[in-house]
């Protein structure tokens, strides 16, 4: 396996100087936005897919500092029910794929997206109880219509530029657990996986080891992010997990994102890493910071060091005591 980071974080700082600072932790792996929630700050990707020039340029900057490109990232909701917005989603994971297939790089991380209750309604709709049964009329209606017709097509867009698709489970979106990610590859091709976070998994009740087993053994894990998260035991009992509140108000949250390590022991992260190898897993793990109690170098760097401890980076060999 090899350690990487998403390099979102660094946004402030021009990707020349980012991709030293990274390189000098010791990291062999960066994952980059290209456009939707994460931005594009250092991957203008309309601009490389003009000019072949700077997209030699592009990789250079990476691989003569030891680095790979894990995947290149466009989180975004390409199924929200306003066309202007799902349009422009669209068209920036259709040029992601693009981008990712020019560069050799084999995977582009985004969400599934969440459409609307109806063709003419103005917001996402998430459903997540199974009654009153509108709501099971509207998750059917969700998946037939959208979901599925959608992924389906992306997922041949992406086989056809030799690239994969990794979902982040996320609540919010129609995709969000393992079982949601399975019913969606099933009907639209393995081009579609997981970017597994085991932070979305903590807050949702699901053990992320578990989680890697279910994933794993069906080859649905194409990428993997790093990050942790804390369940505050008085607080969960107030709002439940499905707590609406700000993530700025991290006193009173149910739960809230960690870097890794701080919502859950080593114990706990060796256990993911070697469910990972069991599995077959062996590419990139994606370190994500978004712990809002630590500055963003004092996250990454405890994380860089946490991980380092448990990353199991050398081939499996042979089994001398068998």
């Amino acid at each position: 396996m090899k350690l990487g980071v998403f390099s979102v974080l660094f946004g402030q700082q021009p990707l020349e100087e980012t991709l030293d600072y990274i390189a000098s932790k010791g990291l062999q792996a960066v994952e980059i936005g290209t456009g939707g929630y994460p931005g594009d700050a250092h991957c203008k990707r309309e601009e490389l897919l003009a000019d072949e020039g700077k997209q030699r340029a592009f990789k250079q900057a990476v691989e003569t500092r030891g680095l790979t490109i894990s995947a290149l990232s466009c989180h975004s909701n390409p199924l929200h029910p306003q066309k202007a917005i799902s349009s422009e989603h669209d068209r920036i994971i259709r040029e992601t794929i693009d981008l990712a297939s020019k560069l050799g790089v084999p995977v582009v991380n985004t969400f599934s997206g969440c459409p609307g209750d109806h063709e003419d309604a103005k917001y996402p709709n998430w459903p997540v109880a199974p009654w009153p049964n509108d709501f099971q009329e509207i998750l059917d209606w969700q998946w037939t219509n959208k979901v599925i017709p959608y992924w389906t097509e992306i997922g041949q867009y992406a086989t056809e530029r030799n690239v994969r698709i990794g979902l982040e489970l996320h609540g919010g979106f129609s995709v969000h657990t393992p079982a949601t990610l399975l019913r969606l590859r099933e009907a639209a091709g393995e081009a579609i996986g997981a970017n597994l976070d085991p932070s979305h998994m903590w807050w949702q009740g699901i053990d992320p080891v578990q989680a890697v087993h279910i994933l794993g053994r069906a080859g649905a894990i194409h990428h993997f992010h790093a990050k942790d998260t804390s369940i505050d035991p008085i607080n969960v009992n107030k709002h439940g997990v499905t707590d609406m509140q700000s993530y700025s108000l991290m006193l009173d949250r149910a739960w809230q994102f960690r870097t890794v390590g701080y919502g859950h022991d080593m114990k706990v992260w060796a256990d993911i890493i070697s469910a990972l190898r069991l599995v077959g897993y062996d590419y990139v793990v994606s370190i994500e910071h978004e712990d809002g109690l630590m500055s963003v170098d004092e996250g990454f760097t405890k994380a860089v060091q946490n991980l380092q401890q448990v990353l199991i980076r050398e081939p499996l060999g042979e089994m001398w005591w068998v």
